[in-house]
């Protein structure tokens, strides 16, 4: 990821990369990792996050 700074305007290049890499998921990918999950809660928090998304789309899809 290469991040451009334009007019010494350091804070706005942060900014970027901060939306950047919130936008990939390292945040949340960071906060998970920081404790130990068991197998099982694992599981089903990715089913959780699949019904969630599946509910996004439908709601998005349906022509109400």
């Amino acid at each position: 990821m290469e991040i451009k700074v334009f007019n010494n305007n350091v804070e706005k290049a942060l900014k970027v990369a901060k939306k950047k890499l919130a936008g990939e998921g390292l945040f949340r990918e960071l906060k998970r990792r920081r404790f130990y999950e068991k197998p099982s809660v694992r599981k089903k928090a990715k089913q959780r996050e699949a019904q969630r998304r599946r509910q996004k789309w439908l709601s998005k899809r349906r022509p109400d």
